[in-house]
């Protein structure tokens, strides 16, 4: 969209130029002017030093590296180009660099370039100390996170396309636009944020908040899992049953083949309940609803060696069918000092279903 200029007659497009145009270099120009007034990119940034290079490879350098009011790093990276180049990766290995940088080296690296700049360098510490809202340094507090600002002309798809798939993972990394424009002898900057939208901000960050919650509870239920499981099998071990070998997973169940293809012996886990169950999946519909079928038949033979009821699931809707035996005593939600119980329950069901189905099974000729 173009820049206007309102009169009282009319809308006035201005002349859209750019910044080889109009003779403006990154350093001498864009980065001088934007060290002493970094508000234009956001009034929650204090420039710490320009030029940063603080590593054996001193042909790289940030070209300002800034904290925000939370006390994150921010390395900010610009461009006069109008598509950003590949200035994403320089930031990122940039990111990395700093990321364990003290409040004290960044004090001095603070003093330093007041220095530079003609300002006082012993009121380094206090200037932070004061922009931070901080009556003292606390290590602990500082530099929490690192976040990256591309500013530039304009941004090609290939560097959105990054900036976008590094912000669905947590990578603070935002694209602001400098787009000039001559007026005449003026020249004027329209600054914008593209990416993150300045009002979808604040959904995204909801939207990765809800993200690293739902992660985290998924992270529990796996640990949770994965050490139920591991009681499970050192039972089962003892006993020297058929999931007496079994690496246990993070997942929901556990199984073992029943010696026939596509017929497995499965234990089942959620958080309430857990169940034993003959699983029967080789692959084709067809072949599963006769073999459950000559299974049914024999039912009540089946469940009398059993010495209960079975859940017969022929899943008329999927591909598999299955036959189970819920037990509700306990899931792994439940206490741990609960566990014991439910995995020794768990297996001698198993136990008792496997010897109930060994002479149909044999019976099936497979």
């Amino acid at each position: 969209m173009p820049l206007y200029e309102m009169t009282s007659d009319a809308f006035r497009p201005l002349s859209q130029a750019s910044f080889a145009d109009l003779k403006l270099r990154e350093r001498d120009d864009l980065q001088r002017l934007l060290r002493t007034q970094i508000e234009v990119l956001g009034d929650d940034f204090y420039v710490l030093t320009e030029e940063f290079s603080d590593w054996d490879d001193s042909r790289r350098r940030i070209d300002l590296l800034a904290i925000d009011t939370q006390a994150n790093l921010v390395v900010i990276e610009l461009k006069r180009t109008n598509d950003g180049g590949h200035m994403e990766l320089q930031a990122i290995r940039y990111a990395s660099m700093v990321s364990a940088m003290t409040f004290e080296r960044a004090e001095s690296i603070h003093g330093e370039f007041l220095a530079r700049i003609g300002e006082p360098t012993e009121e380094a510490r206090t200037r932070m100390l004061t922009f931070l809202g901080w009556e003292e340094p606390d290590e602990e507090a500082f530099a929490p996170d690192v976040r990256i600002m591309l500013v530039s002309e304009d941004f090609g798809k290939e560097l959105t396309t990054a900036v976008l798939w590094l912000r669905e993972r947590d990578i603070d990394i935002r694209c602001v636009r400098l787009r000039p424009y001559q007026d005449g002898e003026k020249r004027l900057i329209d600054v914008q944020q593209i990416i993150p939208l300045p009002e979808a901000n604040e959904y995204q960050v909801q939207l990765r908040e809800k993200g690293q919650v739902g992660r985290k509870k998924r992270a529990e239920r796996y640990e949770l899992r994965l050490k139920f499981w591991q009681g499970l099998v050192a039972i089962a071990h003892n006993r020297h049953t058929r999931h007496a070998n079994i690496k246990p997973g993070a997942y929901h169940w556990l199984g073992a083949s029943s010696g026939i293809r596509g017929l497995g012996f499965n234990y089942v886990i959620v958080q309430e309940y857990g169940l034993a169950e003959l699983y029967i999946d080789r692959g084709e519909a067809g072949e599963n609803k006769r073999i459950f079928d000559q299974l049914h038949a024999r039912k009540d033979e089946i469940e009398k060696a059993f010495g209960g009821t079975l859940l017969w699931e022929r899943l008329e809707a999927k591909r598999a069918c299955r036959i189970k035996h819920v037990l509700e005593n306990g899931g792994y939600r439940s206490p741990e000092s609960e566990w014991p119980t439910i995995q020794s329950e768990m297996v001698d069901t198993m136990t008792k279903l496997e010897a109930a189905l060994k002479r149909d099974l044999a019976a099936l000729g497979l």
